[in-house]
């Protein structure tokens, strides 16, 4: 938690991700099955940030693509792939044959990467969990303490408070002063900017205030966890974004068949990301009609007025 003030907070996306996430810096993302944080991951990777360190829970295209270009010294979390499409290609490159490099990896539970977001949150040094008791994981992460229970005298895993030094995390809509809303599931996203030292939020729309406040339930993550505020319409795809837009699963299928072959992955990351100035053009070389059918689509399917 950053305490800052009320103060304007907007600021463009190569600005945020180049004041906050540096070389060798520790950082988490925000969304869990969608509102993947896809536009920063482009800009980190088109700013040739390297030797990350990402604290997260499960992780798709930004991962594969963060590894892919060479971003990431280490992975602390769950599962990274692609769910029903297949595994992630240039995260088993990295593993299997170190190309471009071997990052390392440390296992732990979606549980328990909640518990530790959690403990940075309220700001103690850990969190006690009976996830992972009774798996290889505790053979293999020598992090993860177990003890018997004070109380009742059962096995309890320990694990440490995650604080990393960036929290990236896009929501449905936000205010310039960071005051930030998450339609639908959360995952960890209230804990993790409240854990992280800086936070980035990246949003579809920026609101005036007074409409946050509307509905002020909806607000997750507030103003006083925010470092920067980024209007990003789309900014997940080809992931979705509840309200806003669907999976671009055909895009997603594209992407994973090139990923497969280094050099047709480092192409594609030239046509879509090297060669895309911002968020904008990529849209562009994706197609704006493309992502007005995704609209269009999760209005139909989620029965979203307007």
């Amino acid at each position: 938690m950053n305490g800052n003030n009320n103060a304007n907070k907007q600021m463009t996306l190569k600005d945020a991700i180049g004041k906050y996430v540096k070389d060798d810096c520790s950082i988490t993302f925000g969304g869990f099955i969608g509102r993947d944080c896809v536009a920063a991951v482009h800009e980190i990777i088109r700013q040739g940030i390297k030797n990350l360190t990402v604290i997260d829970d499960s992780k798709t295209d930004m991962m594969d693509l963060l590894v892919g270009a060479g971003a990431v010294k280490r992975w602390e979390g769950a599962y990274l792939g692609y769910g029903a499409i297949g595994l992630a290609p240039n995260i088993r490159r990295s593993v299997e044959k170190g190309i471009p490099a071997k990052f390392e990896l440390e296992d732990w539970s979606n549980a328990g990467i909640s518990m530790r977001y959690l403990a940075g949150s309220l700001n103690i040094p850990f969190m006690a969990t009976k996830s992972m008791l009774g798996t290889d994981i505790l053979k293999y992460n020598q992090r993860i303490k177990v003890i018997n229970d004070p109380y009742a005298g059962e096995p309890v895993a320990l694990v440490p408070a995650a604080h990393p030094d960036v929290a990236v995390i896009h929501v449905q809509r936000a205010d310039a002063m960071g005051n930030a809303q998450v339609w639908g599931f959360t995952g960890n996203d209230e804990n993790k900017a409240r854990a992280a030292k800086h936070t980035i939020i990246t949003c579809e729309e920026i609101v005036a205030t007074d409409e946050i406040r509307r509905q002020g339930n909806m607000t997750a993550i507030p103003f006083y966890c925010v470092d920067a505020v980024v209007q990003v319409p789309y900014g997940c795809h080809p992931q979705s974004c509840y309200g806003y837009y669907a999976y671009d699963v055909l895009f997603c299928g594209d992407y994973h068949e090139a990923a497969k072959d280094r050099e047709q992955f480092l192409s594609w990351l030239d046509r879509y990301v090297f060669e895309s100035e911002d968020h904008a053009a990529y849209c562009a070389k994706v197609g704006w009609s493309r992502l007005q059918n995704l609209m269009t689509m999760e209005r139909h399917f989620n029965r979203i007025p307007g």
